[in-house]
């Protein structure tokens, strides 16, 4: 019940009441209607920023992350198998391609590099799962990466591969005079006595001794670099230039079945034994070269003799004896 006021009129001594001014009850209900507003608002707050009270569109958003979370559980489980795949193909393209091409392994570090510089995922940093998008995206550019320089390496082993018929061709393998024309084998490679100074010095190739018009083979397939009598010492000779590093050098003839320019295949006839230049008796000397160094041909004769025929051969030119050139 509203409290009634009273004042005491001094007149006509007797106590009367107060009546409010109308203005000033009408402000009173102003306030109090505002002040209820007020409170009405802050009540609807403090509500919808508590997990008890959920609005459609709330419920709908928490099922729109739950199903991004699983999804993305989902792309890392496959990411996983294709880590696991992606390792098996590496670990055979270092371990098995590349050994047989004699290329070098791709290094574990340029397979798994990330990328420097620039943050290149500050787009999709500062939200509620930020964490989980980044590393996610991350794995997906890394994996992207790998396959990338996989790709790339499997294009470089096809074009090994391709190649690889050629090589085996153009290696020098085999005896540039046949052993049933052979005399001898009269000397090998490294230090033998000079037949003229009588000095030990270094023999770059092996002499094999044959009667003069001996057919000469070349020993891979090539392009005849020069047939002429102009490098001192060889007299007529023949160099084969067969690519991948490799030339064959043919010495002292006596006549040549090439001319410069002219591409040959292995076992095919380029020249004739003789004693041109400074030689000493008919035979063949005969250099194998690689990446602009002798090498020892014996090491090259796998194409068309035996293991006895090869064992021999072996025994006479490691003896130091006297060369023919």
């Amino acid at each position: 019940m509203k409290k009634v006021k009273y004042y005491y009129d001094t007149e006509n001594l007797a106590y009367r009441k107060i009546k409010p001014k109308k203005g000033q009850k009408l402000g009173v209900i102003a306030l109090f209607l505002l002040a209820s507003a007020l409170f009405g608002f802050l009540c609807f707050v403090i509500l919808i920023n508590t997990p008890f009270f959920e609005t459609p569109k709330d419920r709908l958003q928490a099922r729109e992350i739950e199903n991004m979370k699983i999804n993305y559980a989902i792309l890392n489980k496959k990411m996983d198998q294709v880590d696991e795949v992606l390792e098996n193909v590496a670990e055979r393209d270092n371990n098995l391609y590349r050994v047989y091409f004699n290329s070098s392994p791709i290094p574990e570090e340029q397979r798994k590099a990330g990328f420097g510089g620039v943050n290149r995922y500050k787009a999709l940093e500062g939200y509620n799962n930020s964490e989980l998008v980044v590393s996610t995206t991350k794995r997906v550019d890394i994996i992207s990466k790998e396959l990338v320089i996989q790709s790339k390496s499997l294009d470089e082993i096809l074009k090994l591969a391709k190649e690889k018929e050629k090589l085996l061709t153009a290696i020098p393998a085999i005896q540039p005079v046949k052993n049933e024309q052979l005399k001898q084998m009269a000397s090998g490679f490294g230090y033998r006595s000079d037949p003229f100074t009588k000095i030990r010095k270094f023999h770059a190739g092996m002499d094999f001794s044959a009667k003069t018009g001996t057919p000469i083979y070349a020993t891979g397939d090539g392009v005849v670099e020069r047939a002429d009598n102009t490098a001192s010492g060889y007299g007529n000779h023949i160099v084969i230039r067969h690519g991948f590093g490799y030339e064959t050098l043919y010495g002292h003839l006596s006549k040549y079945k090439v001319r410069a320019g002219q591409r040959v295949k292995r076992g095919d006839i380029i020249g004739y034994v003789g004693s041109t230049g400074r030689s000493e008796a008919p035979h063949l000397h005969y250099e194998v070269h690689k990446n602009g160094e002798v090498v020892n041909p014996l090491n090259y004769y796998y194409g068309n003799i035996s293991a006895a025929e090869f064992a021999a051969i072996s025994k006479l030119a490691n003896q130091e004896n006297q060369s023919l050139d």
